[in-house]
C-alpha cells in the first residue's frame, strides 16, 4: 500500500504538472497565446510520456497485491477511469500530431483537444478517489452503482481540486522553465497564475472539510485527527511556504515545497482511511498471498534500480536546460573526459537491493520490512549516483 500510496503522490506531482500545461493552453489565442502554447509544449514534451509510468505502476501493483479490491475499484468506477483513459488518448494523440507542425484550424483543434483532455481526465481520477475515499465503492462485481459512485459531492470536490492542483504545480514549474530560458515575460505570466490558481487551491482546501463532514464523515474524522491531521498540516504549511516562494519569484524551491504540498494530501489520504481498503474490507484482508508480496517487493525493488536512474537522467537534462531552444550540439565541446567516478561505487546500489532481495525471500515479519526497505534504499543509492551532475574538461 506505501508504494500504491507513493506512485499516486508522484503521478499527482508529475503528470499533474503535465496535465496543468496542457489546461493553461485554453483560451490562449492571438500572439501572446501562441508564445504561451509553443512554451508548454516545449516544456512538457520530453517528459509528458515518461510521466505515465507512474501511472501504470499503480494499477499494477494493486491488482496484483489487491486483486479483490481492484476488481471491485474497476468495475464500480468503470465510467470515470474509461473517461480517463479515453482523456490520456487524445492528449497522446495532440501531442503526436503537433510534431507534423500543422497550421490554422489543424493546429486550433489540436490545441482544444490537448487542453480538454488535460482537465477531462484529472476530473475523472479524482472524482474516482473520491468515489473509493467516501465508502462508495462496495466490496462485489460492479456492486457499487455506475454514477452515484463518482458523481457526488466528495469526488466533484476532489475531481476540482485535482485539476486546480494539477494547473497550480504546472504554472510554478513553466515559470521556472521561462526564467532558465531567459524569457522573462512568459515566467512573469506564468508566475502570476501560479499564484492565481494557488489561491484556488487553498480556498477549495479550505471548503474541504466542511464537504467532507457531511458528505463522507469517517475520512472526515481521518483527516481531523492523528496521523492524517499530521498530513493536513503539512501539505497546508507547504503550500503556504510555496506562495510565498512564488511571490518572490524562487521557483526553484517552490516547485519542491509544491510537490510536498500534493504528496502530503496524498499521504492523508492513505493514513486516514488506515485500515480500511472498501468498506469492510481492511488492507490486510485484502492482501494477496505472502508468497505474491514477496514477488512484487522484489520486483519492484529491482524494477526502481532501472526506472529511478533513467528519469533521474531525463530531468537532468530537461532542467539543465540541454533541450532549450539555441543549445546545440557544436555548444558542447568536442573532446571532453568525465571527472572522477563518483562517490557512490555502482556496486553500492546493486549489493544493498541484492541484501534486500536476499532477506525478502528468507525471512517474514519484520524482516521482511527491513529486506524492503534494503531495495528501496538501493534504489535511492542508484538514483544519487546517476542524478549526480557531470563535470567536463576539455
Amino acid at each position: 500500500m506505501v508504494l500504491i500510496l507513493a506512485g499516486l503522490a508522484a503521478y499527482a506531482v508529475l503528470g499533474g504538472a503535465d496535465f496543468g500545461a496542457g489546461l493553461w493552453e485554453l483560451g490562449a489565442r492571438g500572439p501572446r497565446g501562441a508564445a504561451v502554447r509553443e512554451h508548454t509544449h516545449r516544456a512538457m514534451a520530453p517528459v509528458w510520456e515518461a510521466n505515465h509510468v507512474w501511472l501504470i505502476f499503480v494499477f499494477v501493483v494493486c491488482w496484483t497485491a489487491y486483486p479483490t479490491a481492484f476488481a471491485s475499484i474497476a468495475s464500480t468506477l468503470t465510467v470515470p477511469l474509461f473517461i480517463a483513459a479515453i482523456g490520456v488518448i487524445l492528449r497522446g494523440a495532440s501531442y503526436a500530431f503537433r510534431t507534423g507542425d500543422p497550421g490554422g484550424r489543424e493546429a486550433s483543434a489540436l490545441s482544444l483537444m490537448l487542453s480538454l483532455s488535460s482537465v477531462l481526465t484529472p476530473f475523472a481520477l479524482g472524482a474516482a478517489a473520491g468515489g473509493i475515499a467516501s465508502g462508495r465503492v462496495p466490496v462485489g462485481n460492479a456492486a457499487g452503482d455506475a454514477f452515484s459512485s463518482w458523481v457526488n459531492p466528495t469526488s466533484l470536490l476532489v475531481g476540482t481540486l485535482a485539476v486546480a492542483s494539477a494547473a497550480y504545480t504546472a504554472a510554478i514549474y513553466l515559470a521556472g522553465d521561462a526564467r532558465r530560458e531567459g524569457l522573462a515575460d512568459l515566467a512573469e505570466t506564468f508566475r502570476k497564475r501560479a499564484l492565481i490558481s494557488g489561491a484556488l487551491v487553498g480556498a477549495i482546501a479550505i471548503c474541504g472539510p466542511i464537504v467532507l463532514h457531511e458528505d463522507a464523515r469517517p475520512l472526515y474524522d481521518g483527516l481531523s485527527s492523528g496521523a492524517g491531521l499530521v498530513a493536513g498540516l503539512v501539505s497546508g504549511i507547504a503550500g503556504v511556504a510555496t506562495l510565498a516562494l512564488v511571490y518572490r519569484g524562487r521557483f526553484e524551491p517552490a516547485r519542491a515545497s509544491a510537490a510536498l504540498a500534493v504528496a502530503a494530501i496524498v499521504a492523508g489520504w492513505g493514513l486516514a482511511q488506515e485500515p480500511t481498503f472498501l468498506p469492510g474490507l481492511t488492507v490486510q484482508e485484502a492482501a494477496a498471498g505472502d508468497a505474491t508480496l514477496v514477488a512484487i517487493a522484489v520486483s519492484v525493488g529491482f524494477g526502481l534500480l532501472i526506472l529511478l536512474p533513467s528519469l533521474a537522467l531525463l530531468f537532468r537534462l530537461v532542467l539543465s536546460g540541454r533541450f532549450d531552444p539555441g543549445r546545440e550540439l557544436q555548444d558542447v565541446p568536442a573532446r571532453t573526459a568525465r571527472s572522477p567516478a563518483p562517490a557512490i561505487p555502482l556496486a553500492a546500489p546493486a549489493a544493498t537491493a541484492g541484501l534486500g532481495a536476499a532477506v525478502t525471500l528468507l525471512f517474514e515479519g519484520w524482516l521482511l520490512g527491513i529486506g524492503v526497505a534494503l531495495m528501496l534504499l538501493g534504489a535511492v543509492l542508484a538514483f544519487l549516483l546517476f542524478a549526480a551532475p557531470e563535470e567536463e574538461t576539455r
